[in-house]
């Protein structure tokens, strides 16, 4: 136990009681090391600051140059919005009045060219063809008679003309006997007033063997085909015939029709009312506006890309077909009057007709209508500004 008191008390001994104890604290941080470490910082800074200012005095010079190649060279493309789908659009009607008997389409069908639309009722001009038939039959008889009615005449006036050269005679003798006076007077008178009267006769048949050639066409052997009245009786027949075969609508072009329930079978449609519309969906073209200032390079015959507003994803190819004449407003109704009152300039549109290439079935359908931009490439680039042309005199004038 002394032991084990002696290894317990040990540790106190082995200290001064007297002595203070320090307390232990930490390490201070090296200013020195955070000097050189912001120092490092600064160096590497101003070193990328530098780098950076370096790298924008060469981009900024190259950058100016390409916008300046971009600005001269560019150009060459026309654009605008201002354009719309255009196609053929026709009011499906016919010459004759009639009764709707069946309609042979519905709404939005695609039609053929020459596929029937609609019907009338074809009875009262099937009655006119028959009744002009019948006409022209009754003409060509009526023309043989005139034909043989000739003949006849003119056997009348053979006869008529013999029977005057026998009065001829009996009047030469009886003038012989009276001067021998074998005879009276009055036989003489006789003879010679039938000698006159057979002559007025004979006169007369003639005449009217002349009005019958005349009604023949001045040839007594001619053709039934050719005597006018056959050919007014033909060309009744013909017309007869062309309004039965237009109680039969067809379409003139192929395409898609529309507004179709606006007649139905019974309805009765008088001549040229409009029954419904036919569009022309394999040829269209686009019709733009684009203002006048935007001509300066267009000219007919170049390419043209279409992007329609409904397919965004498609693109169309054409050529310009054709620039108006004339701006839009000079067809206005009401054409503005420049050279009175105050004037305001407005820069005009022109209006400008793209053919559009539709070969592509792939592509959707166009319809009549739809918004589209186009872009036309003229080939003419920007060039240098104006006013830096005038400076240097390539400035172009009239000759």
């Amino acid at each position: 136990m002394a032991e084990a008191a002696r290894k317990t008390i040990s540790p106190v001994r082995d200290e001064a009681p007297d002595t203070p104890r320090t307390p232990v604290t930490p390490a201070a941080p090296d200013k020195r090391a955070q000097e050189r470490t912001a120092a490092t910082e600064e160096l590497r800074r101003l070193k990328r600051r530098g780098r950076t200012r370096w790298t924008l005095f060469a981009v900024v010079p190259i950058a100016l140059l390409i916008g300046i190649y971009w600005y001269v060279t560019g150009g060459r493309i026309m654009s605008t919005d201002d354009a719309y789908v255009g196609a053929e659009k026709v009011g499906i009607a016919t010459d004759v009045s009639g009764i709707v008997q069946e309609v042979d389409v519905t709404d939005n069908q695609h039609v053929a060219a020459g596929q029937v639309l609609y019907r009338l009722d074809p009875r009262q001009f099937q009655i006119a063809v028959d009744n002009a038939k019948a006409n022209l039959a009754e003409t060509a008889l009526s023309i043989e008679a005139m034909k043989q009615d000739y003949k006849r005449m003119v056997s009348d006036a053979a006869a008529q003309a013999a029977q005057v050269d026998l009065d001829q005679l009996n009047a030469d003798r009886a003038a012989t006997l009276l001067h021998s006076n074998t005879v009276a007077q009055s036989n003489y008178d006789q003879a010679h007033y039938t000698l006159e009267n057979d002559k007025s006769k004979l006169a007369a048949l003639r005449e009217q063997a002349q009005v019958q050639l005349a009604r023949l066409g001045g040839n007594p052997d001619v053709v039934v085909t050719e005597h006018p009245q056959y050919l007014q009786a033909q060309a009744q027949l013909a017309e007869a015939q062309r309004q039965l075969d237009h109680t039969v609508i067809k379409a003139p072009f192929a395409g898609t029709v529309t507004s179709v329930p606006s007649i139905a079978p019974g309805k009765y449609l008088a001549a040229s009312t409009t029954a419904f519309f036919l569009v022309d969906t394999d040829h269209v073209w686009v019709d733009a506006d684009p203002k006048e200032t935007e001509l300066t390079h267009v000219r007919p015959g170049q390419p043209v890309t279409v992007t329609v507003d409904t397919y965004p994803d498609y693109e169309w190819h054409g050529t310009v077909e054709g620039i108006s004449p004339a701006a839009a407003q000079e067809f206005a109704l009401l054409p503005a009057q420049n050279t009175s009152g105050n004037w305001v300039k407005v820069v005009q549109r022109v209006p400008l007709r793209i053919r559009l290439d539709v070969s592509d079935k792939s592509l959707p359908a166009l319809r009549a209508g739809m918004s589209v931009v186009v872009d036309v490439d003229t080939g003419h680039a920007r060039g240098w500004p104006h006013f830096l042309t005038g400076w240097f005199g390539h400035r172009r004038t009239g000759s």
